[in-house]
Order: structure tokens, then sequence, then C-alpha cells
């Protein structure tokens, strides 16, 4: 099999035509209904970003711990990442949906105190001004990171990993900063009274959950391409004890931020729960939980299932369709108020991934597909270990 994938037409149309569908869902909702589809779209844009800096988080740590396990699979995340500038840039669009999405934009200066001893931080300039810094600089380090590990093809040699090891370590100390502060200003800010000290690391551990879900329905799906002939057994077990251990992350996250707001009995953060457990939202808020703790935990907890390359597929679509719950019962009792799903969700979905396909498959058949010449190769083809459980 050719170390390269070459993209089809089929591919490529059902790609386009996705995107095109999206932008008719979102040219409709914007006409329709603008305040649903700009939460829609902050909600699509944010799933698709976290989709991204979850592998390349995920792509990170593997270079600084020099997982050699990983290291055949490492141009699918790379792949993935090269999403990022393109993210950026489909945030930036959030200008013009400020007024539907964050109420502190249209009370500064008013008679809101809480707004008022936001406003240093929470202004329309110094958003973007942090929105911008934040993606220049992950592209940036995404670049840097994705020209060392290409070099690495035509020269071989300790440099380029030393190179990756950099970068990566940069990478991962940045965005535990900066990732914080941006889950702070697109999603917590559409409740200006309402805050959570850990609700970005809740979304930080989801990116690295999802992220890595992805990352494996890809490597299953090129494998039944016929590449990837090297997947084994322990690869299957490696990414379903990543999406497995964070899974319990997610559900101590989750549950320490409502343990706290209940147990601090405050009601100016009471609220936030006391809304998602009314009858319109309480069964979206219960399969949240179900679908990204419940169900991989107890279904990944027996060696048996993790090792079962459909079953760890299966629990990684699962996640990834938590993902989008969590979201939508974060952002629509807030920013919308009302329980909607239908074209505009879904149109607007669907055009993301069209988006998300196109970027991350040119990136993959720009480069050959197992990095031959990564000195943990061998490693990884011949990936194994004893399990004692």
């Amino acid at each position: 099999m050719e170390n390269r994938i070459r993209l089809s037409g089929k591919f490529l149309v059902i790609s386009v035509i996705l995107v095109l569908i999206g932008v008719a869902a979102l040219v409709y909702g914007f006409i329709t209904d603008p305040q649903r589809t700009w939460a829609n779209y902050l909600l699509t844009a944010f799933y698709f970003f976290l989709l991204s800096v979850g592998a390349t988080f995920f792509l990170a740590l593997q270079s600084i711990t020099r997982s050699g396990w990983s290291s055949g699979f490492r141009r699918v995340p790379e792949a993935m990442m090269m999403y990022l500038p393109v993210a950026g840039l489909l945030m930036i669009v959030l200008y013009f949906g400020l007024q539907y999405l964050y109420p502190w934009t249209q009370h500064a200066g008013g008679a809101d105190e809480v707004v008022q001893h936001q406003s240093p931080y929470m202004n329309v300039p110094f958003f973007f001004i942090r929105l911008v810094a934040f993606f220049a600089i992950w592209t940036l380090l995404a670049y840097l990171i994705r020209r060392a590990s290409l070099r690495e093809d035509l020269n071989a040699g300790s440099g380029t990993l030393r190179k990756m090891e950099k970068y990566s370590a940069i990478f991962i100390f940045f965005l535990a900063i900066s990732f914080s502060l941006l889950g702070f200003d697109l999603i917590m800010s559409t409740q200006a009274h309402w805050f959570s000290t850990i609700f970005s690391l809740k979304y930080f551990i989801a990116a690295f959950q999802h992220g890595t879900a992805l990352i494996f329905i890809l490597i299953v799906l090129m494998n039944l391409k016929g590449h990837f002939g090297f997947l084994n057994v322990y690869h299957v077990h490696d990414f379903a004890r990543y999406i497995f251990i964070v899974s319990i992350f997610y559900g101590y996250f989750w549950f320490s931020q409502f343990m706290l707001i209940w147990y601090s009995n405050i009601p100016e953060e009471t609220f936030y729960y006391y809304v998602r457990w009314a009858p319109e939202w309480k069964s979206v808020w219960i399969l949240d939980i179900l679908l990204n703790w419940a169900i991989p935990f107890f279904v990944l907890l027996p060696v048996a299932t993790s090792r079962q390359k459909w079953i760890v597929f299966v629990i990684a679509v699962t996640v990834l369709i938590g993902q989008w719950v969590d979201l939508y019962i974060t952002l629509y009792p807030a920013a919308v108020g009302k329980s909607s799903v239908g074209f505009i969700e879904a149109g607007s979905f669907l055009g993301f991934a069209g988006l998300f396909a196109l970027i991350t498959g040119y990136h993959l058949s720009k480069a050959s597909l197992v990095p031959e010449n990564n000195p943990f190769i061998q490693e990884s083809y011949e990936h194994h270990f004893e399990s004692y459980i």
C-alpha cells in the first residue's frame, strides 16, 4: 500500500456539498431566526475548534513524552491541527453576532454592576485582541511542529525531533493559559452573571477526549482502506485508555463544578443548574452525562472491550455526539432560551464537518502517511505490552 493517500473525486464532491448545505442553513437561519443561528454558529465553530486543538494537544503530548506507540499515526493529528487558522477566522465572524450572544456587550457602562466590574477585561476590543493573539500563536506553533515533522521525512536526525519536542512544550505551556481565557471569553461569558473557575478545565479535558476520539476514528477508517496495516489491539487499547481516563476527568470536573456551587449555596451561581434542571432541559442534561462519562467509562473499563476496535470506534462516535450535546446544554438555555434542533443545527454542523474534512484530507494527502524516518517508528510497528488485569 502506498505511503500516501490521494483524495478521491467522490470525497471532494461530498465535502463541498456538505459545505454548501452548511452555508444554506446559516443563510436561512440568519434570515429567519438570527438569535438561534448565532448561538448555533458559536456552538458548531467551537465544537470543531475543540477537535483541532485537542488533536494538537495529543500530538504535543506524544512528542514531549517521546511516546513510540503513536508515532506511526502522528500525521493524522498533524492534519487535524491545520484547521486551527481556519477556526480562528471563523471565530472572528462572531463580531457580527455579539449582540445576540454576549449580554456584556449590550450593558457595558449601564446600571449592571457585574458587567461594569468586568468591563476592564470584558470589552469588545480586548476580546478580539485576545482572540486573534491566541489563534495566531497556536497557528504559528502548529506550523512549526508540522514543518519539523515533515523535514524529518527528508533529513532524518535528532535535530528535528528536538525541535518538535521544543515547540510542543511551548505549545502546551501556552495552551494551558490561553485556552482557559478563551473558554471564559467565548462560552462562559454568554452568561455574564455566572462564573466557574474550573469551567475551562472541563472544556480543556473535553478537547483532549474528543480530539483523541476523532483521531482514532480516522485511523480506523483509513485502516479499512488498507492504510496503517500495523494497527493492532495494543494501539486500540492505548487509544481506549485515553478516552477512558479523560472521561473520568470529565465526570470529575463536571461534578466538582456542580458540587462547589451547590455546597456554597450562592444564588448568583445556582441558577445555572436550576435552569438546566427544568423539564425542557433535564433530559438533555442527563444525556450529556451519559454520553461523555457513563457510557465510555463503563464500556471501556474491562480490558476485553477496550481492545475491540469496533467497540472503541462506537464509543469514540458516542463521545463526539456527547460533545455536541454538552455545548448545546451549555449555550442554548442562555443564548436561545428554548430547545431547538432542526435544519439550522443539522445543516450548519454538516457544513463545518465538510470544511474540516476538506482541510484535514488535504493536509493528509500532502505528506507521507507514516513518518518512516521517525526514530520511534519501529516501536510503533511492534507495539505491545503485557496486561495483568
